[in-house]
């Protein structure tokens, strides 16, 4: 009973965000969707992603359950997960504007060193990820740059109704050898959710939906 209320929030709270996202058609939008999970078809790893992603809100669930490892610790800049053979850490850093090149489109910022970018799209960031770290068992997967390197303004926890809450977690697929690391941060102007997906400790790809809530 207590997922499926959680399932009705996000769900109400994600069509209420996406429509008052779309009045704003003064910003120009070079971001795609081709990362989304609406776009992914693998269907025993698309099942898995829908037991903890907002956008996979309203798939079914995998006959077998995943195991959750929750965060062991998490400040302003960092967050780590630490259990079940399994070590994450995600950092972050100040953004300098002097060390990337800003592309603009009239008064909004539209892409960040040629890419269109995520987190509080349209304005100049504030922070970057500096570093992803994953070790499975004593090996260290290594996340490459670019599967992070255009995410800004990564925020670990936010607040509901006063209280401080995270969703992020990383979860263990008991057949498959599969390793997810998702995070979600919510952005005032547009979130978004970002899985890393690991398969046979090699880093597979990432999966990436936007304008959440």
């Amino acid at each position: 009973m207590k997922n499926a209320k959680q399932y009705i929030f996000f769900a109400a709270a994600l069509f209420f965000a996406a429509h008052s996202f779309a009045q704003n058609n003064e910003m120009p939008d070079s971001r795609r969707k081709t990362e989304s999970f609406e776009r992914f078809h693998t269907q025993d790893v698309r099942a898995e992603l829908a037991t903890f992603t907002l956008a996979g809100i309203g798939e079914g669930a995998p006959t077998t359950p995943l195991q959750k490892v929750p965060y062991t610790s998490v400040g302003k800049d960092s967050i780590v997960f630490e259990g079940g053979g399994i070590k994450a850490e995600v950092k972050t850093a100040p953004f300098d504007p002097a060390k990337h090149k800003l592309n603009y489109d009239d008064k909004y910022l539209e892409r960040i060193d040629r890419r269109p970018y995520y987190g509080d799209y349209g304005k100049v960031p504030k922070t970057e990820i500096s570093s992803v770290t994953m070790i499975i068992r004593g090996d260290t997967i290594p996340i490459p740059p670019a599967a992070y390197q255009d995410l800004f303004n990564l925020h670990f926890t936010y607040l509901d109704k006063g209280i401080e809450r995270t969703t992020d977690a990383v979860y263990i697929s008991q057949v498959g050898q599969r390793v997810y690391l998702y995070l979600y941060s919510k952005n005032s102007t547009g979130s978004y959710e970002v899985t890393w997906i690991i398969q046979d400790r090699r880093y597979l790809r990432r999966i990436l939906d936007y304008d959440l809530m």
